[in-house]
């Protein structure tokens, strides 16, 4: 008899998927809803539906009752409650218990960078081997994690990685380049990292409705958005230097829509050696996660049973 498959669900901001995940790492099935904005019930239900499709298409005896479900934020260590979550509807909910009462079974959460992480640092991930790794997802909002010896690191606090909402190192002054003080985050503070490097700062810096239609006119000439792309490389350069002179990884793999820009593994690494506290170039690597958009539903299915 084939081993159960593992059921993951990644919770986003745009969209939830449910993959059913095999032993060796591959999606053996994978469905997708779009996320209810600002409702909560309703994406508990969504949560429900995708898992739902997959265990009817598969039929539910292959699968293990056991969910795994990365999310944006994090359960506090203190009540289980969410926290720290761009989409602000999951904050002070009882995530884990809802599910759980909801679906029937037992539910672990993750952060979703996290969960990247654990997916990218398997012997099919693109940083298969390495020591120190630094997981980014880029993005509606920016997250990151650490993995060290095989192992992603939650921290005493469940904090580690939270690298979005620390302030961008060495800010420019220049008030063409807005960063200080810096845009008002969602959490309260100013200048936050996720502020200046997810998509939707890139698009505002460049006047244009979203990251994708920046690119597309810087690669057909536009100096406009030519310019904004220089910045936000430049910013997150800058940002990488800061967790390459603080953790010196092995390798930074980047997730989420903007992992997928090519100019971003040539740009970074000739810019960030101008931060980085060393006379040498720095020998970090810049991968791109093997498994793109669907990295972050692996990690959540390997929660139960493979590193979780």
């Amino acid at each position: 008899m084939s081993p159960l498959l593992r059921l993951g669900v990644d919770l986003g901001g745009t969209k939830i998927e449910c993959a059913a995940v095999r032993d060796d790492g591959l999606i053996e099935l994978r469905r997708r809803r779009a996320t209810p904005q600002g409702d909560y019930a309703g994406t508990l239900r969504t949560i429900a539906e995708c898992v739902a499709d997959v265990e009817r298409e598969l039929g539910a005896s292959r699968c293990e009752r056991a969910l795994g479900v990365a999310i944006p934020g994090s359960e506090s260590p203190v009540d289980r409650r969410i926290r720290n979550a761009n989409s602000v509807v999951l904050n002070g909910r009882a995530l884990h218990a809802d599910l759980e009462a909801l679906l029937g079974r037992p539910v672990r959460l993750r952060n979703d960078a996290n969960a990247l992480a654990l997916s990218e640092i398997a012997p099919d991930g693109a940083a298969a081997g390495c020591d120190v790794v630094f997981a980014v997802i880029l993005g509606t909002g920016v997250g990151g994690a650490v993995a060290c010896g095989s192992r992603v690191l939650d921290g005493h606090n469940g904090l580690a990685g939270e690298w979005s909402h620390n302030s961008l190192p060495w800010p420019r002054p220049a008030p063409a380049w807005g960063e200080v003080p810096g845009p008002r985050c969602w959490c309260g503070q100013r200048g936050c990292i996720e502020t200046l490097l997810c998509g939707p700062a890139l698009a505002t810096d460049a006047g244009m409705s979203d990251a994708g239609a920046v690119l597309r006119a810087m690669r057909e000439g536009d100096r406009g958005a030519r310019a904004a792309f220089v910045r936000y490389c430049d910013r997150l350069a800058r940002g990488f230097a800061q967790v390459i002179n603080l953790l010196d990884p092995d390798a930074i793999v980047l997730g989420g829509g903007l992992s997928n820009v090519e100019e971003l593994y040539t740009e970074l690494p000739a810019r960030w050696g101008a931060w980085v506290f060393s006379p040498q170039a720095p020998r970090t690597r810049l991968l791109r996660a093997r498994h793109g958009d669907s990295s972050g539903v692996r990690g959540a299915a390997w929660l139960w049973g493979r590193g979780g």
